[in-house]
């Protein structure tokens, strides 16, 4: 999360907005010609004199996301970092004004640095997610939807507006809605044993528990051990069937199998069915004759 502006950062911020607005803006044949000196040569002082001419930009666009509480600072490094993204991918001959290209390379920079930082919880991934966050509540105001839950009406037309499903509408509002909250903070008052009951207490894991995944692999090893010991019981023909039709992910038939080893498909079954039954009786002689144990049922 951001930290709030110390009065220091304060002084310096407001030093830079001054310095930035005092800059000399510049004319198209200067600008172009920057551009390419930068991007022809690496002309670092053409670097230079382009990005602080639009210094005034970043604040500009920064300015517009102080609502969202966080540092101005922040804001206008973040877009800092968007005016240098668009100066090394601007192309000069396409005739068109660095302001206007690298206006949506800042502007982005600070969205997803506002998306990164609102909340402790990521708030929207999606370009219709974000598009949600920043305009849900400019939305809402156009329409005089104040009230604290949107109603049917408000999430469809804030749906049609942004061309987005209003399922995601009302994923949004949740998000928009709910505070932050501490998994430490305790529910209800202290109980009769002098114990709290805290958020975390009530999440559930899904997930085996380390013992269980710990004694699951161990017995796993101990099945797969067991297994080639009996498979090295049976004749190389039996083993050959049975690596074939139960050990591999892709099936062979019984007719690829005869083919290969110049026998019938019948025979390749019948002599299967009787490695199985070796197999049962050899996992189970090593189990001492527990089926489960030998992950046979």
């Amino acid at each position: 999360m951001a930290h709030l502006d110390t009065q220091e950062t304060l002084q310096s911020t407001r030093s830079f907005i001054k310095k930035a607005m005092k800059m000399p803006m510049l004319e198209l044949e200067h600008e172009q010609k920057l551009a390419r000196q930068w991007k022809d040569a690496q002309n670092e002082k053409a670097l230079h004199e382009l990005i602080s001419a639009h210094m005034r930009l970043v604040v500009s666009l920064a300015s517009k996301f102080r609502n969202y509480g966080l540092p101005m600072a922040d804001l206008i490094q973040e877009g800092n970092i968007g005016l240098m993204q668009a100066a090394n991918r601007f192309d000069p001959d396409r005739e068109v004004r660095f302001s206007t290209y690298a206006g949506w390379w800042i502007r982005s920079s600070i969205q997803d640095y506002v998306l990164r930082n609102w909340s402790i919880v990521r708030t929207g991934t999606t370009a219709a997610q974000k598009s949600l966050f920043f305009n849900m509540r400019r939305l809402r105001a156009k329409i005089n939807d104040i009230g604290t839950t949107m109603t049917h009406e408000s999430r469809n037309y804030v749906a049609r507006e942004l061309n987005v499903r209003v399922k995601e509408v009302e994923k949004m509002e949740g998000r928009l809605e709910g505070a932050d909250r501490s998994l430490n903070a305790t529910i209800g008052d202290q109980g009769d044993d002098g114990g709290v009951t805290e958020w975390q207490d009530l999440l559930v894991c899904d997930r085996p528990v380390p013992e269980a995944e710990v004694g699951e692999a161990l017995d796993g090893n101990r099945r797969a051990n067991w297994i080639g010991q009996a498979l090295d019981e049976l004749s190389d023909r039996e083993r050959t069937i049975i690596r074939a039709r139960r050990l591999t992910d892709e099936t062979v038939t019984l007719e690829t199998l005869g083919s290969k080893l110049g026998i019938s498909k019948e025979r390749v079954r019948q002599i299967e069915h009787e490695a199985l039954g070796k197999l049962k009786d050899l996992l189970l002689e090593k189990t001492s004759g527990n089926p489960y144990q030998a992950g046979l049922i």
